[in-house]
């Protein structure tokens, strides 16, 4: 079981976390751990942030092309089906229209079109995401409601415990404390 849980957890990770009094703190913070040469922080926050993105310098997600990928498949397969299964495995001429009539299609094209984007879309987040995650971590419980961290992990290259707490103490950091994943 242990192991389980270590598989859909990840491996263990350590680190320090500050916390901040609001976003704009947060948001200033983002951009001066960027700038100080880390790449591989991470910001909580209750509510999403606009601009920290870029702040922590992360690239855009891949997330649109699974949609893109699973919307042009389901249209595809759709328009092909229904084709397929009026045109050639059973062609029944009704009143003299034509086998292949596209008009009729398209309420079901669009339909499976929306459905495999959203499938997708869906596999994408719980891919890129990686969850489902049985024992998450709870840095603290307020986080969800009114506080704002930034963490710094020890796979940070030149991480330091040290190093990092007196990093996170020089741009405004209220409470600083040290982590690790049991």
């Amino acid at each position: 079981m242990k192991k389980l849980i270590q598989k859909f957890n990840g491996p263990n990770q350590s680190g320090v976390v500050g916390f901040f009094e609001d976003e704009d703190k947060l948001l200033e913070a983002a951009k001066k751990t960027y700038e100080g040469g880390h790449r591989h922080f991470d910001t909580i926050s209750p509510f999403p942030i606009h601009g920290m993105d870029d702040a922590m310098g992360l690239k855009r997600s891949i997330l649109p092309w699974f949609t893109f990928v699973g919307g042009a498949v389901g249209c595809a397969f759709a328009l092909w089906f229904q084709w397929w299964t009026s045109a050639v495995d059973y062609p029944l001429n009704i009143g003299g229209k034509p086998l292949f009539s596209l008009p009729a299609f398209v309420p079901v094209i669009f339909e499976v079109t929306v459905l495999l984007a959203g499938l997708c879309s869906f596999a994408g987040v719980l891919v890129l995401c990686k969850l489902p995650r049985i024992n998450p971590p709870i840095l603290d419980p307020d986080l969800t409601s009114h506080k704002f961290a930034l963490y710094i992990p020890s796979s940070e290259s030149g991480y330091t415990e040290e190093k990092a707490k007196s990093f996170l103490s020089g741009i405004g950091a209220s409470d600083i404390r040290s982590f690790s994943e049991f």
